[in-house]
């Protein structure tokens, strides 16, 4: 990948290209930036630049080139390392450079399985990079979401960060630095890589991927700056009809207080697993806040919805006011909360399910 096929970020790429130019190459530098903003795809093309581009760095099979990411064991009582991964993870860089969680967890075959880089990883670190580079020039070791970094993992490569071996670059990309050790961070040159914009997003959208224009720019608004949000919309349309679907009986089963329905729909979300329960979860808090919007009246303006959500629009917006929405987005936040601590979903559903009765009544 070249810089001139990242999605906007010239800004950044500017300034990797000046300090590169000038014989400045930081030995640490962490990439921070939200979910498909492209701060990975920039770590790619940046350590493919440093090891002088070729057939085997466009392949991602450069022989210095090194990458370290959250992972699950795949046998029990066995340890696994990233590079057990490695054929899947390239297949994803190179086949869709935009993805987030939700991507690698469905190349890499996770399921429900919580992805963490293990403390024995630092093993595998500190063995490649203590080996002189086999071109003569960089190492380089990008390490995806070092947030998910285990604790003696962490520790153990400080060092490293700190003193790396000759023509040794670390690229680190978060999209949650605040939970990134800071004795790690403070061994790194941060730098923040903003959300893309709706235009950039929208034009990306109708050169790359051949989406008319109309639907580009729907898409575009509502996937907020996400590329690889922008792409689920595309290949998962599916989901979100399923997502739009378990929203409206929700919220008829909580105006009709039918009690036993609700409980069968906890079950029924709980059982999509984890990382699709997230996905659910921030499609109802879009949805939540484009039905209080759309009573504003002006829906062209301010609105992200799909013709079918619009249509439902028509009639429940009026539900969703200046008494309950803040109570429905808390509890939502809660149930995110609630998930990613891996407590019961069926209790945290049905929780939230008997809570939006007293909540959508609100009116």
């Amino acid at each position: 990948m070249r810089f001139d096929e990242i999605i906007g970020q010239e800004q950044v790429k500017q300034h990797l290209l000046d300090e590169y130019q000038k014989g400045k190459v930081p030995h640490a530098l962490m990439l921070c930036g939200a979910e498909g903003c492209g701060a990975m795809p920039i770590a790619v093309a940046y350590a493919q630049m440093l090891l002088g581009g070729g057939a085997m760095a466009e392949k991602l099979q450069h022989p210095d080139l090194h990458f370290v990411f959250p992972i699950y064991k795949k046998t029990s009582g066995k340890d696994s390392f990233c590079d057990d991964f490695l054929r899947e993870w390239r297949e994803l860089l190179l086949t869709r450079p935009y993805f987030g969680m939700t991507e690698w967890m469905a190349m890499s075959g996770a399921e429900n399985q919580q992805l963490i880089i293990y403390a024995n990883e630092s093993e595998a670190i500190m063995r490649k990079l203590s080996l002189k580079s086999s071109q003569g020039g960089y190492k380089v070791m990008v390490i995806w979401l070092p947030e998910k970094l285990h604790l003696t993992c962490a520790n153990k490569i400080l060092k490293l960060l700190e003193e790396p071996p000759a023509q040794t670059v670390f690229i680190l990309v978060s999209e949650q630095p605040d939970k990134v050790l800071q004795t790690i961070r403070s061994r790194t040159q941060m730098i923040t890589v903003p959300r893309l914009t709706e235009a950039e997003v929208e034009a990306a959208l109708v050169s790359r991927h051949a989406v008319l224009p109309a639907e580009a720019k729907r898409i575009a608004r509502s996937s907020a700056g996400n590329m690889a949000q922008a792409l689920r919309i595309i290949t998962n349309d599916a989901d979100n009809e399923y997502f739009f679907e378990l929203f409206v009986e929700l919220m008829r089963l909580s105006y009709a207080r039918k009690v036993k329905e609700m409980k069968q729909w906890s079950e029924k979300v709980a059982g999509m697993g984890r990382e699709r329960i997230k996905s659910f979860l921030e499609y109802c808090q879009k949805m939540i806040r484009e039905n209080f919007i759309y009573n504003f009246g002006r829906q062209s303006e301010l609105n992200y919805m799909t013709e079918q959500e619009s249509q439902f629009a028509v009639k429940f917006a009026p539900f969703i006011n200046e008494r309950n929405v803040i109570g429905i987005m808390n509890e939502l936040s809660l149930a995110q909360r609630d998930v990613a601590q891996n407590t019961n979903a069926k209790i945290v559903f049905f929780d939230f399910a008997l809570k939006m009765i007293v909540l959508i009544k609100n009116r």
